[in-house]
């Protein structure tokens, strides 16, 4: 699915009737077709007692109250209860039942979503914005719930209902009950113009409350910028106008509805009278019992219900189709990066990395991002990279740890090319820090733990002395089990920075890569990390992005990289010597930090 449907794909609030989309989610319902079946068993008994009832309610008018029978009477009056305790019975049974198999089934659905996100390659949520993903484990998933709950089970019994009311009708008097059928095409007429309307408007209804939500979560995710430029006024007005959108939008459905609906029972009721006139004068005639008739109305008021209950389902389904297009749209898309049939778990590493003329491209109408690569890492060496943005530096650690695969040459980790190992092994011997890195929810210990859950505590301990986390753990009351809350919020950015850099430390990985790793962090605490990471980066190769070139003199290499090309490489001492890009870099820091302190002195 393009990006343009993507964003677009909440407006498709409905879709044709697909058989193949039906057809899988039937699949859902396999594993608990035994409930099921008792389901449909329980929902034919109530169908029967309910249109019993008419009949014994006709039975005591003719031979109760006319003949003034209190035996049929008090029989029949108790036998109307004992149906209505036992429907109420089964319908209890069937409601956990059903809400129970619904559950079961979402809860399949969401897990196998769930499960396969996470085997997605990068270049699927490239783009992708987050909430739209989530709507397929939230909204489309409940839409799917909701057909299967009340709207498969709902149309079993309202159709089964619709067939035995109109074959009772007619096995009553078929004459009375094609009169009485008489007002269907013009229901179906009125249904049919204006239902469309209503879903429509309906529909109009949605898109508005999802434009105030959308509004919303941007106003509280943006409040300080909000507050910075003063712009509540006018996110005032915005969010207004908005509100009138959606208030508008309902009332105009609402309208609609409640003009149809009583259109549609003056309709129902046509047909009722139909029968009373005819019926009426065949009881004064002798033909039929006053008791007869009275049962054929009550039956002819139960014809309705079902036929405005399948209506309503019929929408119910064609949402749930484009609910199930988008959900099996993520399903089945295969992850790009994925382990080969023939793939080795890779042992424990020396570090040595090699990339033989690697390229890469984003996709195949994407210009190349890196070209001819050439690069030789003893274990345990130091490589920086430095460049201008977009020159990539990201994307020669990315490939290495194949969040992305080569689209030419290759990459190899002691010997080994990395798409012939499982990911898991590739991945658990090289650790990461980004500039921006994520914490999650709980507590710091959690977090730490986050790449190594088997971590001694000792281990633990030490992995936070090196990075200073012990400084500010000290301050909490909780200590290590302080909660981060989500995001980790409770947390400043320098503190969540060196909890990101414990974690990596304590999965002890043979190849680190620091990404931008300390950008956000303020001098006085990058020196702390600088100091700690001299010791810890002993006996690991380690790959450093960064900009400012002060933290990167010791690396033992060096690598410019321009417009997908390295263009220089060497130590600090050999790239000075050359009067390339590295010298006019460094020089300008220099120099901006020279002027800095000048200022700062005066």
């Amino acid at each position: 699915m393009s990006q343009v449907e993507w964003d677009s794909d909440d407006e498709l609030e409905e879709k044709p009737f697909n058989k193949a989309y039906m057809r899988r989610l039937f699949r859902y319902l396999l594993p608990y077709r035994k409930i099921l079946s008792f389901v449909g068993i329980i929902v034919l008994i109530n169908m029967a007692l309910s249109l019993a009832e008419p009949l014994l309610l006709g039975y005591i008018i003719d031979a109760g109250i006319v003949k003034g029978d209190y035996t049929v009477i008090h029989w029949i009056g108790f036998s109307l209860l004992a149906i209505r305790i036992i429907s109420w019975l089964l319908g209890y049974v069937h409601t956990r039942l059903i809400n129970f198999t619904g559950q079961r089934i979402l809860f399949d659905l969401r897990q196998q979503l769930f499960n396969h996100l996470q085997t997605l390659s990068f270049r699927f949520f490239d783009g992708r914005p987050a909430g739209k993903i989530m709507s397929r484990i939230t909204n489309d998933t409940n839409a799917i719930g909701e057909l299967i709950n009340g709207g498969l089970i709902t149309m079993v019994m309202e159709v089964t209902h619709l067939v035995g009311i109109v074959a009772i009708l007619l096995w009553m008097d078929w004459q009375l009950a094609l009169l009485s059928f008489a007002s269907l095409p013009l229901l179906f007429l009125v249904v049919g113009k204006l239902q469309p309307r209503i879903e429509g408007a309906y529909s109009r209804s949605r898109k508005t409350m999802s434009a105030i939500n959308g509004n919303l979560n941007e106003t509280i995710q943006g409040i300080r910028v909000i507050q910075a430029f003063s712009r509540q006024s006018v996110n005032n007005r915005k969010f207004d106008t908005l509100n009138a959108n959606n208030k508008q939008a309902y009332m105009r459905a609402a309208t609609l509805e409640n003009t149809v609906w009583p259109i549609v029972e003056m309709i129902g009721m046509l047909g009722t009278c139909l029968v009373v006139w005819f019926g009426a004068m065949k009881v004064l005639d002798g033909v039929l019992t006053l008791g007869f008739v009275m049962a054929f109305i009550n039956y002819l008021w139960r014809f309705w219900g079902p036929i405005s209950a399948l209506s309503k389902v019929y929408s119910q389904l064609l949402s749930a189709m484009a609910s199930a297009e988008r959900i099996f749209e993520v399903l089945d898309t295969e992850p790009e990066i994925k382990d080969r049939a023939e793939a080795k778990v890779m042992k424990s590493i020396r570090g040595e990395v090699i990339f033989e003329d690697v390229s890469f491209r984003y996709g195949e109408d994407k210009p190349e991002v890196l070209q001819g690569i050439q690069l030789h890492i003893q274990p345990g060496q130091r490589v920086a990279i430095v460049g201008p943005t977009g020159a990539g530096k990201s994307t020669i650690v990315n490939l290495l740890m194949r969040f992305y695969d080569a689209t030419g040459g290759r990459i190899l980790i002691d010997g080994q090319d990395v798409k012939d190992v499982t990911l898991e092994s590739l991945r658990k011997q090289i650790g990461i820090v980004l500039q921006d890195s994520f914490i999650f929810s709980g507590t710091i210990e959690d977090n730490l733990r986050y790449g190594n859950e088997d971590a001694s505590d000792e281990a633990l301990r030490q992995a936070a002395q090196h990075v200073r986390i012990d400084g500010f753990v000290s301050q909490f009351p909780e200590g290590y089990d302080t909660q981060v809350e989500e995001r980790g919020s409770k947390l400043s950015v320098g503190q969540r920075q060196l909890l990101a850099f414990g974690r990596v430390l304590l999965s002890d990985p043979r190849i680190l890569i620091l990404d931008e790793a300390t950008s956000s962090v303020d001098t006085e605490t990058e020196q702390h990390i600088q100091a700690a990471l001299h010791s810890v980066l002993q006996g690991r190769t380690a790959f450093i992005i960064a900009h400012r070139l002060s933290t990167i003199r010791d690396a033992d290499v060096i690598l410019v990289v321009r417009d997908g090309r390295i263009t220089e490489q060497g130590s600090h001492d050999e790239l000075m010597l050359k009067d390339g890009m590295y010298k006019k870099l460094y020089m300008t820091q220099f120099e901006m930090q020279q002027s800095l302190a000048a200022k700062t002195g005066a």
